[in-house]
């Protein structure tokens, strides 16, 4: 089976080392080959062009940065979905909205190619240690095909339903991730102010019931002052943006997620968008000085 991984950001790189690691044979493409040379010594195959690469492929996965760069990509006129083989499988691991992947369902069925959106639950920490949760939306034989692949890159795969689905839960997920962490630092701002220390704050807070089980981890970042990408604020905010662009598509009100998408972008103007989306809550502190 002939493997190729197309897209070598801070997730994509880690997926694909995984492969390396359970020795699949792997074809890899990025914009920018000095970013891949580590993945090439561990035995990638790198090919000029993503035309190259999926040529003789029998499964592609991609992990692009969002529906622009999967369209330049994959779907353009000079795409590599017009050299795919007949009847090969691609996975879209990319951060895009559910009526993308149905539009990139069609197209890939358009040339005779199979089509399953998987994005993943789960950061840099997670993708390196092989321990992500793919989002699949597909036919289950499709996903049944690729299964021990997702195995060496993740813990736990969840078939959701039909294409778009599994894009349409990962949304929903992140949704959730955004708005717990904005509140997560209200609160710890407005606690600081009451004249609860921050210590108390990071210690107790996340273990209370009324907090999600990430925060304990976010907590431990932000008593260390370690805004270290795991999931880029920037990243979070397009996020937003799509789930409100896919909530006009379905004619459904988004006032929180509205609201949330435009803290962020805030921030991301702000010069927090390459930092951890934990940071939303230096975010705030930056704000309160400012009014003080």
């Amino acid at each position: 089976m002939n493997v190729t991984f197309i897209g070598m950001g801070v997730m994509g790189s880690a997926m694909a080392a995984n492969l390396l690691h359970n020795e699949v044979d792997l074809t890899i493409w990025n914009r920018t080959k000095d970013k891949v040379e580590s993945l090439i010594n561990q035995g990638a195959f790198y090919k000029e062009s993503p035309h190259d690469a999926v040529k003789e492929a029998d499964i592609v996965f991609t992990m692009l940065t969002g529906p622009e760069a999967v369209e330049e990509v994959a779907l353009s006129e000079n795409g590599f979905l017009q050299s795919m083989k007949h009847n090969a499988l691609w996975i879209d691991s990319s951060k895009v909205n559910p009526s993308f992947s149905k539009k990139a369902n069609q197209l890939a069925h358009n040339v005779e190619v199979r089509f399953v959106d998987a994005p993943v639950a789960g950061s840099k920490g997670p993708a390196e240690t092989g321990e992500l949760v793919f989002l699949a939306g597909g036919e289950k034989p499709d996903i049944d095909q690729v299964e021990h692949l997702l195995q060496y890159m993740g813990k736990k795969t969840i078939h959701v339903g039909p294409v778009s689905q599994g894009t349409s839960f990962k949304m929903v997920v992140n949704t959730m991730l955004a708005s717990n962490m904005a509140a997560f630092a209200e609160s710890m701002i407005l606690g600081e102010q009451l004249g609860l220390s921050k210590d108390f704050l990071l210690d107790t807070l996340p273990g209370m019931p009324v907090s999600a089980p990430f925060l304990q981890m976010k907590a431990e970042k932000l008593k260390n002052q370690n805004h270290e990408e795991e999931f880029a604020l920037k990243n979070m905010q397009k996020d937003l943006h799509l789930a409100t662009l896919s909530a006009y598509e379905e004619n459904a009100a988004l006032k929180i997620t509205n609201l949330m998408k435009e803290v962020y972008a805030e921030a991301k103007v702000n010069g927090y968008g390459d930092l951890d989306f934990s940071s939303i809550y230096s975010f705030y502190k930056h704000l309160h000085r400012k009014e003080e």
